[in-house]
């Protein structure tokens, strides 16, 4: 599925309130380099003058046209409502709106992890309400309610490949094959998965905003059983199957895949060069939604995922002097 070629982990993300922070607590500049000429004092100022100018290369990227996040999201999402009462009338192509359910259950993992990011609005500007429907309306499709996945998502970031504190630990695998089986045996009953973890976390962070995540996933299960099993008892089983049921799951295991396993493997090692990888995907940048260049999303999250690739070739020459091995992508 993928082809491994080097690694780098994060550093500078907003918080849960959307501000600047510090994944690493300790100075970016001190992290391990490639042995350097000279002593340790011209080691540590090369050091430090690479962090300034990675840094006012990033600065370059971020923002954009991100109007195309919430243009996506809630069109694509008014596309799926549609298809319930079209397929109940008969006027559905069922295979053909089974395809697009299931992009849109993929591509709307994307457009919400821009808002998580507050990559679309930030805290107290005009446009955040734009900010968080997008997020809300994009994870709808795999029943993974905004709040929740926003969390979960940052507290991965906090504590990257740490095996108590990173949400996506049970991700784990060996190779791609035992990766596609975890996104799957990781939603079983009973297994020591995902949820698990997720509920094991938010119980630990006790606060209002993990304890009203919690809710707002049993609201959205609760409404996903009962159109499920409303459309069953009408006659519409199918329907209902391959336009939630199944592009739920088969999104879930995708993004899993993708976002999860494949830029993260062998997990391991945490540190700002070493927590993720770089990798080239048979799919392309698009067909693994932007992760080939994952390393730049955890150095520099706010940059949007369409702008990643571009910055990456910026960044390529200060990366390498880091020791990061850069491929073309």
């Amino acid at each position: 599925m993928t082809e491994a070629i080097g690694a780098t982990h994060g550093g500078d993300l907003r918080d849960r309130s959307g501000s600047d922070t510090q994944v690493d607590r300790r100075n970016p500049a001190d992290a391990p380099a490639i042995p350097l000429s000279g002593d340790s004092s011209l080691d540590r100022h090369t050091r430090v003058a690479l962090l300034k100018e990675e840094r006012a290369i990033a600065k370059q990227f971020e923002g954009g046209k991100m109007w195309i996040y919430p243009a996506a999201a809630f069109t694509c999402y008014a596309i799926w409502l549609s298809f319930f009462p079209l397929a109940i009338m008969g006027w559905l192509n069922l295979p053909l709106a089974f395809v697009l359910s299931t992009v849109f259950a993929v591509g709307g993992y994307v457009t919400s992890h821009e808002a998580m990011h507050s990559n679309i609005a930030r805290p107290g500007s005009k446009r955040r309400w734009l900010n968080e429907w997008t997020g809300k309306v994009s994870t709808i499709i795999i029943v993974f309610p905004f709040s929740m996945a926003r969390l979960m998502h940052l507290e991965h970031h906090y504590h990257t490949n740490h095996p108590e504190k990173d949400p996506d630990y049970p991700d784990r695998a060996n190779g791609p094959w035992h990766a596609i089986y975890k996104t799957w045996l990781n939603r079983q009953p009973g297994v020591d998965g995902s949820i698990h973890i997720y509920k094991r976390i938010l119980n630990e962070m006790g606060t209002k905003e993990a304890s009203d995540s919690l809710k707002d996933t049993i609201r959205l299960q609760l409404i996903f059983m009962a159109v499920l099993f409303a459309m069953a008892w009408s006659g519409y089983a199918i329907e209902a199957a391959l336009l939630w049921w199944l592009p739920r799951h088969i999104g879930l295991s995708y993004i899993r895949f993708y976002l999860s396993w494949a830029p993260h493997h062998p997990r391991g090692e945490q540190g700002r060069y070493t927590s993720t990888r770089l990798f080239k995907s048979r799919l392309g940048q698009i067909g693994s939604i932007g992760m080939e260049t994952h390393l730049i999303h955890h150095l520099y999250p706010a940059i949007p995922n369409h702008r990643t690739k571009e910055a990456y070739y910026a960044l390529r020459p200060i990366l390498e002097k880091r020791g990061v091995r850069c491929p073309e992508i």
